[in-house]
């Protein structure tokens, strides 16, 4: 708690249509300490937004009218947002094709709008942190179930996996499964500062942001496959 008030706050930018969406979320948000630096109704008001406040965390709705938060997202991450600003998506449906590309957009994970408030803080903490906000169940599912349709590949995410390691495309083929640093330690039997290391050179290697893209890479190159098997031992 005490290296908690030792930091400077965490900014955030909430961009939803619904101005109740924005006004609960700020609400629960600003009780827990982060600032909301700024709202938007729409994705070309979240990337004003982003440019001129530079958060830490985008909270983005994927429909909203003009600007929709996909080219939304992919303009805050492409180099007219600050780097080190993460998005997290918002949506209604946890099976959203809309969400898939927003992942690949470069999103470092999505919410459900009916959130607790608990998880929501939550999020926004861990994303902040440099984690990516990557909930096994549904995010794998979400992969798996659009990941092999033509339509749904942006071009760019296929990479050469060539200059991995043999122990980094393991550990890239079991992060794909939705293992956490943890389990992955566990699995390897290594440790978790190890197993950071091992990610930390995928992602640099890769050019990657953070684990969730590294997992819709591991789909999109064939490294795992979807409806295959879970893991490799």
């Amino acid at each position: 708690m005490a290296d908690r008030v030792n930091r400077p706050p965490l900014r955030a930018v909430i961009a939803d249509d619904q101005a109740l969406v924005r006004t609960g979320f700020g609400m629960i948000l600003a009780a827990d300490g982060i600032e909301v630096t700024a709202e938007a109704a729409d994705g070309a008001e979240a990337v004003a937004a982003v440019r001129r406040t530079r958060p830490d965390v985008v909270l983005m709705d994927i429909r909203m009218p003009g600007t929709d938060g996909i080219e939304a997202t992919r303009r805050i991450l492409g180099g007219e947002g600050p780097h080190e600003t993460r998005v997290i998506i918002l949506t209604t449906y946890d099976l959203d094709h809309y969400v898939y590309a927003a992942l690949t957009a470069g999103a470092s994970g999505f919410l459900l709008k009916d959130v607790t408030p608990e998880h929501l803080v939550a999020a926004v903490r861990l994303v902040q942190s440099g984690d990516a906000l990557l909930a096994p169940t549904i995010t794998r599912r979400l992969i798996e179930r659009f990941a092999h349709r033509e339509e749904a590949r942006p071009a760019g995410l296929h990479r050469d996996l060539s200059g991995l390691t043999p122990r980094e495309l393991e550990v890239l083929r079991l992060l794909a499964t939705g293992l956490s640093n943890a389990e992955l330690a566990d699995r390897l039997c290594l440790s978790p500062t190890t197993v950071k290391t091992h990610i930390g050179r995928i992602l640099s290697k890769l050019d990657l942001r953070d684990r969730v893209q590294a997992v819709v890479l591991a789909y999109e190159t064939g490294l795992i496959s979807p409806g295959g098997p879970t893991g490799t031992g």
